[in-house]
């Protein structure tokens, strides 16, 4: 049966619009064509916790209908970031083509070394709830009580507003 599945894409070096694109494109793949798919639009951000100097971030989220587990679509997503151009990055948080990180999925609550579901950063981040707000305003995470949106709202952060680069891409 399939799952709602966020993933969040970011990406700082080379062409940022394309190599969303790219993996957008990698992703859709993974799911039949006639299955419900959203994507957000994509925000401008400045880096968080990153290296000094590193490039501005293009941030959007998609949902999409996933069936198979939440390792078997980590896998997947490693697989489009090595595809995509990313490299192994021995330094925290470098600049990176692609970034892909699986947001929920479904009501799976997971919590391991290598995968944390919902994502342990979803509620923390403007560059996420910002376009995850934008498609699932209304969504509440496994073991959460507030929706996207009020975490938005009551978001206590020191990042800077989003600037939208583009709504339709």
């Amino acid at each position: 049966m399939a799952q709602r599945v966020g993933i969040a894409l970011g990406s700082n070096i080379g062409n940022r619009l394309r190599n969303l694109q790219h993996a957008r494109d990698l992703l859709r793949q993974l799911v039949p064509e006639d299955t419900a798919y959203a994507q957000a639009p994509i925000y401008q951000s400045e880096p968080v916790d990153c290296p000094d100097d590193s490039p501005d971030f293009f941030n959007t989220v998609l949902e999409i209908d996933y069936i198979g587990t939440p390792y078997e679509l980590l896998e997947h997503t490693q697989g489009i970031e090595f595809h995509c151009g990313r490299s192994i990055v021995h330094q925290y948080n470098a600049p990176r083509i692609i970034d892909l990180d699986i947001l929920y999925f479904g009501n799976e609550i997971i919590k391991e070394t290598v995968l944390n579901i919902p994502h342990l950063e979803i509620t923390n981040r403007r560059f996420v709830l910002q376009p995850l707000t934008d498609i699932r305003p209304q969504l509440i995470l496994p073991g959460d009580t507030a929706t996207i949106s009020e975490h938005l709202h009551y978001l206590d952060s020191d990042e800077p507003a989003l600037s939208m680069v583009q709504s339709d891409w």
